[in-house]
C-alpha cells in the first residue's frame, strides 16, 4: 500500500472517530439535560407544570413492552403516579397479556360496571386506589388485537351467510365502519379511542394495540420503563394539553 493511500485511510479512520465522539457526547449530555429537567420538574420548580389542564385527557392508554411488563413494581408506581396527577381512565396494554394475567383476580373481584358502560369498554376493567384517588384501569393484550378483528370479521361474515343481506335484494357483501365497531363491541374487543397513547419500551411504535381505536390518538414514546421519571410523565400531559387538533375530537 503507498503512502498517500495509507494517509488517506489513518485521515478518514480518525474523522469517523471525531465523529462518533461527537455524535456519543451530544447524546450524553442531551440524556443529561432531560434527566435534570425531569427531576427539577418532579420538585415543583417550573411554574407551568404546576398546573395543567386534563379536560382534553379523558381516556389514557398505556402500551408496555412484553420484557417490561414483568415488572409490576413498576407498573404500580406508574398507576399511583398517574392518579396523583389526576387520571381517571387508563389502558394498559401489552402484547402477551402478562398485565391482563398479573391483575385478573383483581379484575374479578373490583369491577366497575358504570364506569364500564360509560366508557364502552370490555369486561377487563377494575376500579384501582392509589394515593387515596380512585382510578378505573382496562387491562388488554394481543388477543384484543389481530385475533379481536379476525372474530369480529367471522361473526360478520356468519350474519350475512344466516341470511341477514341487504333488504333490497343485493347480494353484494358491503360492511361499513358502523358494522365492524357493533362487531367488535359484540365480542368485547370495542373500547373508547384515547387521547393521548404512552409507548414504554425500546420500540417507537404501538406494540400492536388495537389500530381502530388509534384514529385520533396522539403518541409518545417515553424510553424504558425501568427509567420512568415521574417529570416525564408531567411533561407529556403538559405538551398534551398545549396540542391542537385540526380533525377528530
Amino acid at each position: 500500500m503507498s503512502r498517500p493511500s495509507v494517509i488517506i485511510n489513518l485521515t478518514l479512520g480518525l474523522l469517523w472517530f471525531i465523529v462518533h465522539l461527537a455524535i456519543n457526547f451530544f447524546s450524553l449530555w442531551s440524556h443529561l439535560i432531560y434527566n435534570i429537567e425531569y427531576y427539577l420538574i418532579s420538585f415543583g420548580l417550573f411554574p407551568k407544570y404546576r398546573k395543567f389542564q386534563l379536560e382534553r385527557l379523558k381516556y389514557l392508554a398505556v402500551v408496555v413492552d412484553i420484557r417490561e411488563a414483568k415488572n409490576v413494581a413498576k407498573i404500580k408506581q406508574l398507576l399511583c403516579w398517574l392518579s396523583t396527577i389526576g387520571v381517571k381512565y387508563v389502558c394498559l396494554y401489552d402484547i402477551d397479556g402478562v398485565l391482563k394475567k398479573t391483575f385478573e383476580p383483581a379484575i374479578n373481584g373490583s369491577r366497575d360496571v358504570n364506569s364500564g358502560s360509560y366508557l364502552d369498554v370490555g369486561a377487563n376493567m377494575k376500579v384501582l386506589t392509589c394515593c387515596q384517588k380512585e382510578m378505573t384501569v382496562e387491562y388488554i393484550s394481543g388477543s384484543d388485537g389481530k385475533e379481536g378483528i379476525a372474530k369480529a370479521a367471522n361473526l360478520l361474515c356468519s350474519t350475512y351467510f344466516n341470511g341477514d343481506k341487504d333488504t333490497c335484494g343485493n347480494d353484494e357483501i358491503v360492511f361499513t365502519e358502523a358494522d365492524m365497531s357493533g362487531a367488535l363491541k359484540a365480542i368485547g374487543c370495542g373500547g373508547p379511542e384515547p387521547d393521548l397513547l404512552l409507548v414504554y419500551g425500546p420500540a417507537r411504535c404501538h406494540l400492536g394495540f388495537p389500530a381502530w381505536r388509534l384514529r385520533y390518538t396522539e403518541i409518545m414514546h417515553m424510553g424504558p420503563l425501568n427509567s420512568m421519571k415521574y417529570g416525564a410523565i408531567v411533561k407529556a400531559f403538559y405538551n398534551f394539553s398545549k396540542k391542537y387538533q385540526n380533525f377528530g375530537k
